[in-house]
C-alpha cells in the first residue's frame, strides 16, 4: 500500500488531496452530528464556500442526510469512512508516527488520530472511538474495566457502543473522585460506559485524596472494601495522563506541595502519582483504587492521551508507567518525537 500511495503522490496529488478533504469532513460530520454547515467549517478549519460544495457532493452521494437539525451521516457513509480509515491513516502518515512511537516509548502498540485535541474537542472524540474500537478486539467474558476521570476519557464514554454479546463487562472507577466536574469523574463515566456497552457497572464513592486516618478507615468498609476488590482485580486499564500542576490544582492541592513538585521538576500525573521528566516518582497522593504496582499484573492498560501541551506528560508516564496501548492524537505523537 505503501508504495501505491507514493506513486498516487506523484501522479494524483490533487485527488489525494481531495481524498484527505472530503475524509476529514465526512468523519466529522459522524463525530458531531447534527451539526451545520457554519460549524463543520469552524471545526475543520475549511472555508464555508468549500464545505457548502462537499456536503452537496455528499448528499448526492448519499452518504449524508441533511434536516432541520442538521447534518447527520447516513450508513453509507459509515462503511465508506470505516473502509477508508487504514488507507488515509497511511496516507496522512500516521502509521510512520505510530512506529515511531512504539520505538521512542517502548510501548507495544501505539494508535494515533489526526488532528489536536488542545484545539478540536472532536480529535478526543476520535481517540474514544479508537479506544473503543480496540476494546472490541480484546473483550471476552467475564473482563472488568476500571476507567479513570478527566475531559479524554468523558469523551471516550461518550463514544462507547455495545462491546459483545458474551457476558457482561463490568466497569468500575479507577479511583476516587477529585471533585471535578460529574461528567468527567470516574463514577460517571464507568457508567456511561456500562449503559452504552450493555454492561454492568460498580461506584465507588471516595473522595480522592485522603488523609492516612481516613483511608485507613474507609477501606475498612464493607461496600467500599467490595469494589475495592473488583477495581484490583480489573483486566483492563483505561486512563488517561495529565500535567502534573495542573492536576495539582484540580486538587486544591497545598502550596506546599505544589512547591515540592515544581522544585522535583513534576512533569506528569496518573493514578495520584506524579513523575518528574526521568518517569521518577516525586509525589504520591493517598488514594483509594489502582496503585502503579496493580497494573503489571493486568492483561491490558490502555493509556489514552493526545494534545501538543501533553507531550511531555505522556513522555514523562511512560518511562515509568506501564501501558500497552498508547492512543493519542498528532500533535502530541509529533511534539513526543522531537523531544520537546
Amino acid at each position: 500500500m505503501r508504495e501505491l500511495i507514493e506513486l498516487q503522490k506523484k501522479l494524483l496529488p490533487d485527488v489525494l488531496e481531495i481524498m484527505q478533504q472530503r475524509y476529514a469532513i465526512l468523519r466529522s460530520i459522524d463525530l458531531l452530528q447534527p451539526i451545520g454547515r457554519r460549524g463543520l467549517a469552524e471545526n475543520t478549519n475549511i472555508t464555508e464556500r468549500s464545505v457548502r460544495s462537499e456536503v452537496d457532493f455528499f448528499q448526492k452521494q448519499d452518504l449524508i442526510q441533511i434536516t432541520a437539525k442538521g447534518m447527520f451521516i447516513t450508513e453509507e457513509g459509515k462503511v465508506i469512512l470505516e473502509k477508508l480509515a487504514s488507507f488515509m491513516s497511511e496516507i496522512m502518515g500516521l502509521r510512520v508516527l505510530e512506529q515511531q512511537l512504539q520505538d521512542k516509548l517502548s510501548v507495544r502498540s501505539a494508535i494515533v488520530v489526526p488532528g489536536n485535541s488542545d484545539s478540536h474537542e472532536w480529535v478526543k472524540q476520535e481517540m474514544g472511538k479508537a479506544s473503543v474500537a480496540f476494546l472490541k478486539t480484546i473483550i471476552g467474558d467475564n473482563n472488568t474495566i476500571a476507567v479513570t476521570g478527566g475531559t479524554t476519557m468523558a469523551a471516550a464514554a461518550r463514544m462507547m457502543t455495545a462491546l459483545t454479546n458474551q457476558g457482561d463487562p463490568l466497569f468500575v472507577p479507577a479511583r476516587g473522585g477529585i471533585g471535578e466536574k460529574v461528567e468527567n469523574q470516574a463514577n460517571t463515566i464507568a457508567s456511561e460506559m456500562a449503559r452504552k456497552a450493555n454492561g454492568d457497572y460498580r461506584l465507588l464513592y471516595v473522595p480522592d485524596p485522603l488523609s492516612e486516618s481516613a483511608y485507613q478507615s474507609i477501606i475498612q468498609e464493607p461496600s467500599v472494601n467490595e469494589t475495592l476488590q473488583q477495581i484490583k482485580s480489573a483486566t483492563i486499564a483505561m486512563h488517561g495522563v495529565g500535567d502534573a500542576l495542573t492536576m495539582a490544582q484540580r486538587r486544591k492541592t497545598t502550596d506546599a506541595i505544589i512547591q515540592k513538585l515544581k522544585d522535583n521538576y513534576a512533569v506528569s500525573e496518573a493514578f495520584g502519582y506524579y513523575f518528574d521528566g526521568e518517569g521518577n516518582v516525586v509525589h504520591k497522593v493517598r488514594t483509594v483504587g489502582i496503585q502503579l504496582e496493580d497494573l503489571e499484573r493486568m492483561p491490558y492498560v490502555i493509556t489514552i492521551a493526545g494534545g501538543k501541551s501533553k507531550a511531555r506528560a505522556i513522555a514523562s508516564y511512560f518511562k515509568q508507567g506501564k501501558s500497552d496501548l498508547l492512543i493519542t492524537d498528532e500533535a502530541a505523537a509529533e511534539q513526543i518525537l522531537k523531544g520537546n
